[in-house]
C-alpha cells in the first residue's frame, strides 16, 4: 500500500488518497497498477466503471479517465447470501412510553398543517405557545410545506401519507392538526385517513370556522401540553428504536469511514431487535445486487427488483438519464461514477438481511433492515424516513449540510477537516478512523478501530435517544419536503 493511501479491498486496483498528493486531491483515487483502456476499475471489491484510456500505476483516476459501466435496464436473479447476526440480550434506554404502546424519544408538541395556506398562522401560533408553555415540554414545532390543495392522484395521496406519518409519530406527545377549511386535504378527509385517534393527544383546528384561529390554536396547544406533561422518561427496550439511514454531500471517504460506521451501528441495533430504514433508491443503482442478495426470501427479492425498476421507469418517463449521479459536489470529493457512489452509500445498511420493502409513507411491519421507496434528495429523503417512523436520522456527509428533520438528525462527518470546520453542523466525526489521534471519544486515546468506534457511537446514539440534543435541534433546523410527481391545478 502506498503511503497516505488506503486500500479498501484486496481485489481493488485503486486506493483512496488520505492526504493531498498533488495533483491528486484527498479523497480521490490513485491507480495501484496499470489499468488498460476498457478494463474495469475496481473499488470496494467491485467494478466502479471502466477506464476510458490506459492508466499508469500511480496515476490519478477520475472523470478524465473513468466512466460508468451502467446502462439501461438489468435482469436480476435471486442468489441469496444471507448474514446471521448474533442475538443480543435486550438493553434499555430512558424513553417515553405512549398509551398505544409506541415509544418516543422526545416529548414535543407538533402543529401539522393540512395545507400550505396556513403555514404563517401556524408559525405565529407556535411562537406564542412557546412563550407560554415552553418550560413544560421538550419543544413546540410546526413544519411548513406548500401542499395539501390543488394536487391530484398520487401527489395528493403522498402528501396525506407523510402528514399521517407525522401525526402518528411517537416523538410528538401531542399534535394539533391545523387546516384552512376549503383545501383538498380537509380536516374531515384527513380524519378518515387517520382512522382511530386519541382525542387527548390529537386536536383539530379549522381556521375558517373560528373567529380568532391564533388564540384558539394557542389554547389547544395548552391542552396538549397538559396532556404531554403526564409522560416521563422510563426504561424501555432498545428494540423499540427505529433509525433512518441517509447520506448527503458524500466524498471519497464516506464509503471508508462514516457509512461503514453507520452500517455497523445499524447492524448492532438490528441485533437487539430494532429497525433500520434505508432509502435513496437512485443511490442503490450499481449496488442493488448486494441488497438483493441480502433479501430474506424470494418475495422480498421480487419487491426489491420492483423498487429498483420502478424508480428507473420514473426517470425514463421524464426522459432523464437514469445514471445521472454523482453530483458536482460528489465529484469534487473524489466520487466519479454512480457505481462508486452506490457501493459506498449502501454500506449504511451494514450486512443485515433485508426483511421488507416499503412504499413511500409506509411503516415497517417487522423489525430489521427495511428498504424505503424515495429519492436521494436530502430533505425529501429525511422527511420520508421520519414519516415511516424513524426516531433518529443517521446522516453521513463528507461535504457538510445544516439540514435537519423533525426528529434528531445526527450528522456524521466522513473526514476530520469537515468536523473541525463545521462543529455547529457535525455531531460525530467518523474521520477519526483515518487519524492517529482521537478527539471525540468518551475514553479512548488511541486510533479507533471500526469496532471501537461502533461501541463509542452506540453510546452516543443511546444518549441522543435519552435526550441529548443534536446540532439540528440546537439550531432549530427542522424541515420537511414532500415528494411531488404530477400536475398542480
Amino acid at each position: 500500500m502506498r503511503k497516505n493511501t488506503v486500500v479498501i479491498n484486496q481485489q481493488d486496483n485503486v486506493a483512496v488518497v488520505i492526504k493531498d498528493m498533488p495533483p491528486i486531491p484527498q479523497g480521490h483515487k490513485i491507480a495501484l497498477k496499470d489499468i488498460a483502456a476498457g478494463a474495469f476499475v475496481v473499488k470496494y471489491g467491485h467494478p466502479i466503471g471502466v477506464a476510458t484510456q490506459d492508466i499508469v500505476s500511480g496515476e490519478w483516476v477520475h472523470s478524465h479517465n473513468l466512466r460508468t459501466n451502467l446502462s439501461g435496464a438489468l435482469e436480476y436473479s435471486y442468489t441469496p447470501k444471507l448474514a446471521k447476526l448474533p442475538f443480543v440480550e435486550d438493553e434499555t434506554f430512558m424513553g417515553f412510553l405512549r398509551k398505544d404502546g409506541s415509544v418516543g424519544i422526545r416529548n414535543e408538541i407538533w402543529v401539522i398543517n393540512t395545507v400550505g395556506c396556513v403555514n404563517k398562522p401556524a408559525e405565529r401560533i407556535v411562537s406564542l405557545a412557546r412563550e407560554k408553555y415552553m418550560d413544560a415540554i421538550d419543544g413546540i414545532y410546526t413544519f411548513v410545506h406548500p401542499y395539501g390543495c390543488s394536487q391530484l392522484g398520487d401527489d395528493h395521496t403522498n402528501t396525506q401519507k407523510i402528514l399521517k406519518g407525522m401525526a402518528n409519530h411517537p416523538n410528538a406527545a401531542g399534535v394539533l392538526i391545523f387546516g384552512l377549511g376549503c383545501e383538498n386535504n380537509t380536516i374531515d378527509s384527513f380524519k378518515e385517513l387517520l382512522g382511530g385517534y386519541d382525542p387527548d393527544r390529537m386536536k383539530f383546528l379549522v381556521a375558517q370556522d373560528c373567529e380568532d384561529e391564533i388564540a384558539e390554536g394557542v389554547r389547544l396547544i395548552g391542552e396538549l401540553v397538559d396532556y404531554a406533561a403526564k409522560f416521563i422518561r422510563q426504561p424501555v427496550p432498545v428494540k423499540a428504536l427505529s433509525i433512518g439511514l441517509k447520506c448527503g454531500g458524500s466524498d471519497g471517504f464516506s464509503g471508508i469511514t462514516a457509512n461503514p460506521l453507520t452500517g455497523a451501528v445499524s447492524d448492532k441495533l438490528i441485533s437487539h431487535g430494532g429497525t433500520a430504514l434505508l432509502s435513496e433508491v437512485p443511490e442503490m443503482f450499481g449496488a442493488e445486487t448486494i441488497l438483493m442478495d441480502h433479501c430474506i426470501n424470494k418475495n422480498v427479492f421480487d419487491q426489491t427488483v420492483s423498487l429498483i425498476n420502478n424508480f428507473k421507469d420514473y426517470f425514463n418517463r421524464y426522459g432523464q438519464v437514469i445514471y445521472e449521479n454523482p453530483s458536482p459536489g460528489n465529484k469534487d470529493g473524489g466520487i466519479t461514477t454512480l457505481e462508486e457512489k452506490s457501493l459506498g452509500c449502501t454500506q449504511k445498511g451494514g450486512v443485515s438481511n433485508v426483511v421488507g420493502v416499503l412504499d413511500y409513507g409506509e411503516h415497517p411491519d417487522k423489525p430489521g433492515l427495511n428498504l424505503l421507496n424515495g429519492p436521494g434528495n436530502d430533505i425529501v429523503a429525511i422527511t420520508a424516513l421520519m414519516a415511516s417512523g424513524a426516531h433518529i436520522i443517521l446522516f453521513t456527509t463528507g461535504r457538510g449540510t445544516p439540514v435537519g428533520a423533525p426528529v434528531p438528525t445526527v450528522k456524521i462527518s466522513s473526514n476530520t477537516e469537515l468536523a473541525r470546520k463545521k462543529p455547529h453542523w457535525i455531531d460525530y466525526n467518523a474521520g477519526l478512523l483515518l487519524e492517529d489521534e482521537v478527539g471525540n471519544a468518551d475514553v479512548m486515546s488511541k486510533k479507533f478501530t471500526l469496532d471501537e468506534m461502533c461501541a463509542d457511537f452506540w453510546r452516543y446514539l443511546i444518549s441522543v435517544a435519552e435526550g441529548r440534543q443534536t446540532a439540528n435541534e440546537e439550531n432549530d433546523y427542522r424541515e420537511i419536503a414532500i415528494f411531488k410527481d404530477g400536475v398542480t391545478l
